[in-house]
Order: C-alpha cells, then sequence, then structure tokens
C-alpha cells in the first residue's frame, strides 16, 4: 500500500523521541519511513528540519504515501489545509501528541491507508488509535474501504458520499458483479452480492434496491438509474518472480502464496506472472506457474534495465553481474502490471526464490 515512503515529522524533543520509536515500528513492518525534526533535535538518523513546516508538506505532500505528524493537531491542519484536493489523491495524514498516547487517522482513511496505518503505529507504540470514519464506528465497510481491499479503481468518485451515506443509514446495498469479475470476498460482508452478465441486468437488479456498488474489468457505460451507483473497476496485478538455479516448482509456488498472503491478494486477483527471458529454459519456472494456472510472461533484460521507477529494491551486484540488470521480480512485476504502476510488495525471498507484487490501471 505504501509504495513511496512515509515521513515521520516532530518538532519537539519529546515529540522526536516518540517519531523515533514511530520510525522502528515501520521499520520491522518493513514500511520506508524517514523522521524529520528541527536541527537541535536531529539526531541518531533523524533528518534535519530545514524548510518551515507548511514549506515542508507542501513539498512533500505528493511524494510521500503518508504525512505522520507528532504535534498538535491543529498545527496539522493549517499546514496541510491548502494542499487539500479529494481522498483519492491526497496521501494518509496521521497526527500524534508528543509522548504518542493518541494516534489519530486525520486524512485520508480508507482509500489513503490513514486507518490502517494508524492502528499499526497504535499496537506499535502502546498508543490509542483514534479513528472517527463513519463506517469505522458503525462497523460497515465504505465504498472506498472496499476498493482499497480489493484493489478497485473508483470511476465516478462523485457518487461516495450517496453511496457510503446509504450504507451508514443501513439501506439496502446491492455489489453487482458483471462478467467475468475475479476476486476474494472474504473481507465483503455487508453486502448482498450479485452476478450480471451487462449493463441491462445491473440496473434491472439494482433497482431492487437504495444504492449500488457495481464492478466491472473492463470500461462500461452502466446507464442512468434512480439509485445512487459506484463504479469500481478492476485493476492489472502483476507478480514478478526471480529463482536460483536449482529452485524448485515447489518452493516458487510457496513462495509466491506466501507474497499474497502478506497483501491479503488472492490468487483469483493476478493477471499474470513476469520473469526475465533466461528463465525461458526453466522448467521448473514454467510447471510452477502453470501450477498457479496464471500466464508467464518473458521480459528482456534491455526491458528490465530501462524501467524508471522510484523505491526500487538496492541493486544485487552478483545479479547484476550474472545476467546484466541488479534485480529481475520488481522490475518484472511492475512491467507486466501496465500503465502507472507502482509496487504492493517489494523483493521478499524465500527458498531461494525471489516476489514482487505491483498494480497497475
Amino acid at each position: 500500500m505504501y509504495a513511496k515512503s512515509i515521513s515521520v515529522v516532530a518538532i519537539t524533543r519529546v515529540g522526536v523521541e516518540t517519531a523515533i520509536k514511530i520510525k522502528e515500528v515501520l521499520d520491522k513492518c518493513g514500511l520506508n519511513a524517514t523522521v524529520y525534526a528541527p536541527k537541535k533535535y536531529a539526531q541518531n538518523g533523524v533528518c534535519v528540519l530545514e524548510k518551515k513546516l507548511p514549506d515542508f508538506f507542501a513539498e512533500n505532500y505528493h511524494n510521500v504515501d503518508a504525512l505522520v505528524a507528532v504535534m498538535a493537531t491543529g498545527i496539522i491542519i493549517r499546514a496541510v489545509a491548502p494542499l487539500l484536493e479529494n481522498k483519492l489523491i491526497d496521501p494518509a495524514v496521521i497526527g500524534l501528541d508528543a509522548k504518542g498516547t493518541f494516534v489519530i487517522s486525520l486524512l485520508s482513511g480508507h482509500y489513503g491507508g490513514a486507518n490502517q496505518l494508524t492502528r499499526v503505529i497504535a499496537k506499535g507504540i502502546g498508543a490509542i488509535p483514534v479513528i472517527t470514519t463513519a463506517s469505522e464506528v458503525t462497523g460497515k465497510l465504505s465504498v472506498d474501504e472496499l476498493a482499497k481491499i480489493l484493489h478497485l479503481s473508483i470511476q465516478n468518485p462523485e457518487s461516495l458520499v450517496a453511496v457510503n451515506a446509504a450504507i451508514v443509514d443501513e439501506k439496502k446495498i446491492v455489489l453487482v458483479a458483471v462478467g467475468d469479475v475475479k476476486f476474494s470476498l472474504n473481507q465483503v460482508n455487508c453486502y448482498e452480492i450479485k452476478e450480471a452478465k451487462n449493463c441491462v441486468e445491473t440496473l434491472e437488479i439494482i433497482e431492487d434496491y437504495d444504492a449500488g456498488i457495481v464492478v466491472i474489468t473492463e470500461d462500461l457505460q452502466i446507464g442512468k438509474s434512480s439509485k445512487p451507483i459506484t463504479i469500481l473497476k478492476t485493476r492489472r496485478i502483476a507478480v514478478g518472480l526471480g529463482a536460483r538455479e536449482g529452485s524448485s516448482s515447489e518452493s516458487m509456488v510457496e513462495a509466491v502464496e506466501s507474497a499474497l498472503t502478506k497483501t491479503g491478494l488472492s490468487l483469483a486477483q493476478i493477471s499474470s506472472v513476469a520473469t526475465v527471458d533466461i528463465k525461458r529454459s526453466s522448467q521448473s519456472m514454467i510447471n510452477a506457474v502453470k501450477k498457479l494456472g496464471l500466464p508467464l510472461e518473458f521480459l528482456s533484460v534491455d526491458a528490465l534495465r530501462s524501467l524508471k521507477y522510484q523505491g526500487l529494491s538496492p541493486d544485487s551486484l552478483m545479479v547484476q553481474e550474472k545476467i546484466g540488470v541488479g534485480g529481475v521480480c520488481e522490475r518484472a512485476a511492475l512491467i507486466a502490471a501496465g500503465k502507472n504502476s507502482k509496487l504492493l510488495l517489494k523483493k521478499t525471498k524465500l527458498n531461494g526464490t525471489t516476489v514482487a507484487i505491483a498494480e497497475g490501471e
């Protein structure tokens, strides 16, 4: 979820101590976090906060996944207010008091992941999480949270207010899967689920409900309805795979399944597996991907080398010398995921196999 980075900012001595604890928690979770503080408090790897706070927030706002601010909420609100756009673009913003008693999800709770990150930080430092989004309070899943969990893009965000209001008000809601939609429904327990072959069937189903959520795999014009409808589209998710010579197909399957478990993804949500083309002769890899029931894409070293992406894991000198590029799985996943792809899971290693997962449009 946090493919870019997380900035943790503190402005007092006590706040910096709390910020360092937060970074330790995030590091254990494999999340890339940097602590910033005024020069007089910069120590133990803390970066110097060289700009005024509003200027720092403005510079970093769209370059990070989350801003964690250890300071009074009033300071945070005044700093981020001029930067606000919408919940699909804004990063997660989280506030803490200097002693780390409370962790408050302030902005982009669902789609930006602030609620989830709030829970992680609170558990890690022994604080109290403060989450005030309506669906959290009522125990229901909002549409934007559903989209985040199932890795769906929101096609008509202007509909969210009406559909989420219907959910909170406990009205009749239906989720309609149109065509060949494949995703795990284990975490969707507050909607009635229906299937439709086309747009006409979809509208007919929704007419019996107060609001609808429609999941599609390709661009479709659903048509007009008297009921509020949010349209969600499946994203392309790809697995990048690398393996030592002699690795068994069983170990590769185990590595992929382990990576899916870490991200909460199901095999049904994966579009393809990709690797470097020198693996064309690896029968073990071919067999492993066949067992997974997925197509296998081979990419040239030149294609992998030419990929530009901020946040790749450090290159391996051994891999660089052996095949001509410093890493395979992350680059392969990003290319296979397609346009505007981002890493959902950075390189993980298990039994001689490396796996990464990326999500595109």
